[in-house]
């Protein structure tokens, strides 16, 4: 039968056609239709189906009757190239089909996909309907022994168009990092009609608009999947794109980097010394060859690009985002956040105003000791949503390693499989939320000074001056003369405020290098 309803019985531009993910044998016939146009009939050795490609929609009925006799199937295209009979949906797949994969990185999370694949895979095909296979993995050294075994039939390549310009390789898993050679491979696949599930939170900060208007520019057959870019285990992006559609976000706070996490943690309960912290994270694996992108905030402030815009709609550049990572924290700082009631963690907030402004940050941030966030330690990461209907919803879980960011790739491949759609995998625009670099919160700040007279008064003149209000001040006891400071809690006020403050007293003579300041998560907290 002939569904007239569907896009290609009113454009024949458009093509539908059946796929069979496994071809492994093709014999192609030519033949006329009665209108005189030239057809291509597809038959699959050993399967009693014929796929017959009609470049018009112009035939004769007794065409039809006859060739549905012989048990065939349409699909009406425009007139095909070799390059067009690959295609369509891994929503028309059969039961007995195959769904084959080719991985780029052999690594750490690739190892971890092949090994869950392999493990899982009699329960991956009763989920499903389909065997999940990987026919290549392509590395940068082939000769590198792996630490996990390849599965019977996969090849280890090491040119990325082994993968790229194979027909018989449907969806392509990107797990090497980087933000050049990954984008190559991630926009020439998804050119190829293949889907894409990758785990590269930078690649997509970096160009969200770009593979965006790429995904909308092809068939709507064609994925893309980042399940695994932000938080690793922990299902937020899906959570994004389905559980907060109903609902209105009016603020994002996370711990979403699991190495700063885990040394902020050392500083605080084990008492250790930021460079103490750092070694230790190196020796576990938490931390990379260059922490920077870690400690100094930019990793956490790449995903919560990512969330920015599935909850509010809006792409914003990261360099617009303020991020300071936690290089400047001291013991200090922690002593007198415990004096305090709480400890310090690297959070990266969003919030949206009731007049649609959205603000920004990623910061060392004070909390309290009965806030969620407080308690989540070592390298777990963790994220509060609140929203309108859900009210406060905390996705807890392992945000890095080998099998919780391979168990966020497998959720999406196993989603392809079974013809999940996601036509906007960035969630819509919005038309009226706008982005604003600036922020208002309490404020904790760290002042290390030389001792001298009138040191109160020259800051609170400062305070008045911008317009900060002081809450309260503190000083704890001073065991050596090099680590004098004090700390001063503000009430409520601009972050744009808090810079301007900071920048006065630095130029003060008993200044003691960069006063510290960061915000306190909450404003309704007590001390």
């Amino acid at each position: 039968s002939i569904n007239h309803k569907h896009p290609s019985a009113t454009n024949p531009t458009r093509r539908t056609a059946v796929r069979h993910f496994r071809r492994p044998h093709r014999c192609y016939a030519s033949l006329l239709s009665p209108s005189g146009r030239r057809c291509r009939v597809v038959k699959r050795q050993g399967v009693n189906k014929t796929n017959i490609y009609i470049p018009t929609m112009h035939f004769h009925l007794s065409f039809i009757a006859s060739a549905l006799s012989a048990g065939t199937v349409f699909s009406f295209a425009p007139t095909i190239g070799q390059s067009n009979l690959r295609a369509s949906s891994s929503l028309q797949m059969s039961a007995d089909d195959t769904v084959t994969l080719g991985i780029f990185g052999g690594g750490t999370v690739g190892g971890g996909i092949v090994e869950i694949l392999s493990k899982k895979k009699s329960y991956f095909q009763q989920l499903t309907g389909k065997n999940i296979e990987v026919k290549k993995v392509c590395v940068r050294d082939a000769s590198k022994p792996r630490d996990f075994t390849l599965p019977e039939g996969c090849s280890v390549v090491t040119s990325y168009d082994d993968i790229l310009n194979d027909d018989d390789i449907d969806i392509a898993v990107e797990v090497m990092g980087g933000t050049t050679d990954a984008k190559d491979v991630v926009m020439g696949a998804l050119k190829n009609g293949k889907s894409v599930v990758t785990a590269n939170k930078a690649l997509i900060a970096k160009d969200l608009g770009e593979i965006e208007s790429l995904v909308s520019s092809l068939d709507g057959d064609t994925q893309f999947r980042y399940e695994a870019a932000v938080c690793g285990g922990i299902p937020i992006i899906r959570s994004m794109q389905s559980d907060f559609v109903g609902d209105e976000i009016n603020l994002m706070s996370g711990i979403i980097n699991g190495c700063t996490n885990f040394m902020l943690t050392a500083m605080d309960r084990d008492g250790k010394s930021y460079d103490e912290a750092l070694s230790q994270a190196s020796d576990l694996g938490y931390a990379e060859a260059d922490p920077t992108l870690d400690v100094g905030g930019f990793d956490a402030r790449s995903k919560l690009k990512i969330l920015m815009r599935l909850a509010y709609g809006i792409d914003v550049e990261e360099d617009e985002i303020s991020c300071r990572g936690i290089t400047e924290l001291t013991k200090i700082d922690f002593g007198y956040a415990k004096t305090l009631g709480g400890t310090i963690k690297l959070l990266g907030v969003a919030e949206k105003s009731d007049s649609g402004e959205v603000s920004a940050f990623v910061s060392p941030c004070y909390v309290t000791n009965d806030d969620p966030l407080s308690s989540v330690n070592g390298a777990t990461n963790a994220i509060e949503v609140i929203s309108d209907n859900l009210v406060s919803s905390i996705y807890i879980g392992q945000g890095a390693g080998r099998f919780p960011t391979a168990n966020s790739c497998i959720n999406d491949i196993v989603a392809l499989a079974k013809g999940d759609m996601s036509p906007l995998p960035f969630n819509p625009k919005s038309s009226d939320a706008k982005f604003v670099n600036n922020y208002e919160s309490v404020f904790f700040l760290r002042l290390s000074y030389r001792d001298q007279v009138g040191i109160t008064r020259q800051v609170g003149e400062i305070c008045e001056k911008h317009g900060v209000s002081i809450h309260s001040i503190l000083q704890n006891p001073i065991a050596k003369s090099q680590e004098s400071a004090f700390a001063i809690v503000t009430e409520k006020v601009e972050y744009a405020a808090i810079v301007r403050v900071m920048a006065d007293i630095e130029a003060l003579n008993w200044c003691k290098g960069k006063p510290f300041y960061m915000p306190v998560l909450r404003e309704d907290w007590q001390f």
